[in-house]
């Protein structure tokens, strides 16, 4: 299972119903984090999730409305009680944007691990979370992020017996590992079924659209993208400024065959009783409006 919650949904500048964009992903007690602008321990905080357990924020680039929440955020976690690293994964210019906005919490009692990456398209893992990082279109170096737990091919118990494998070592075989026991060599493919879907969440915010994007979700069960305006006579400005119209973030969504869309980052200039997807649903009908701690519950289909 995979928890995910679209933390705020703002863009440039947080308004007093709305956070700016940030989004937290739940999995086996372990959390990650990606973007952190003003205001991201409070709408957390609000969630209810704890802070303590969070062991990744990925930041897709360096400006203010994606970072300016690190410092808070850092110090509540070692006011939680933290002591173990914390990794922090963005594009090149990390350690001196990190540098900078820890000047006000040096005292925090965890150890920062930093993951500078080249605009290249990268793949890490850290504990169970899969994370692709995928250069996007912007007017400073900007990643989306992929974000994928995988599942072991099933262990087929039946097939164990048959082949008389001793027990003790089935164990061992569903987690792929090869066995060599009283002069006989065991491997896993002799236990094991096809491989089985995981589950993926894509995350794209302040990015023209791309086919390397799309490429990136494809199947994706959920993609969060920006749509910072919704309405086709804003294309020339996103052009212009390197952003999204809710009606590309659709188009891509139904290219790559994702399963759902959620909307975000907004601009402040539009209200959130102002913001309509009916044209956007058109396109790609599994389209869904952002709301500050929207949640969904992504389980894995057997």
């Amino acid at each position: 299972m995979l928890d995910i919650c679209l933390l705020g949904t703002g863009g440039m500048l947080p308004l007093p119903d709305r956070f700016l964009t940030a989004m937290l992903a739940r999995h086996n007690g372990k959390k990650l984090l990606i973007d952190c602008g003003e205001g991201t321990q409070v709408t957390m905080k609000m969630l209810g999730w704890g802070y303590k357990t969070l062991d990744i924020i990925c930041l897709t680039h360096y400006h203010g409305d994606h970072v300016t929440g690190l410092p808070g955020l850092l110090l509540t976690l070692g006011n939680a009680g933290r002591e173990e690293p914390l990794t922090i994964i963005g594009p090149q210019g990390l350690k001196r944007v990190v540098d900078g906005l820890t000047v006000v919490c040096r005292d925090i009692p965890f150890k920062l691990e930093l993951i500078e990456l080249p605009m290249q398209k990268h793949q890490l893992q850290v504990g169970d979370f899969h994370i692709s990082a995928i250069p996007v279109k912007h007017k400073v170096p900007c990643f989306g992020y992929v974000i994928e737990i995988k599942r072991n091919p099933k262990f087929l118990p039946e097939k164990a017996l048959e082949l008389n494998i001793p027990q003790k070592i089935w164990k061992n075989l569903q987690h792929g590992e090869t066995v060599v026991l009283d002069n006989q060599t065991y491997t896993p493919d002799m236990v094991l079924g096809g491989a089985r879907d995981g589950l993926k969440v894509g995350y794209v915010t302040d990015a023209r659209p791309s086919q390397d994007i799309v490429m990136a979700i494809e199947n994706a069960d959920l993609f969060i993208c920006e749509g910072m305006y919704l309405e086709e006579e804003y294309l020339e400005q996103v052009q212009k400024y390197k952003h999204m119209l809710g009606s590309e973030a659709a188009q891509m969504a139904k290219e790559a065959n994702c399963k759902k869309l959620w909307l975000t980052h907004f601009s402040p200039a539009i209200p959130n009783n102002a913001l309509n997807i009916t044209s956007i649903k058109k396109v790609f009908e599994n389209s869904e409006l952002g709301e500050e701690r929207k949640q969904c519950l992504l389980e894995f289909q057997d």
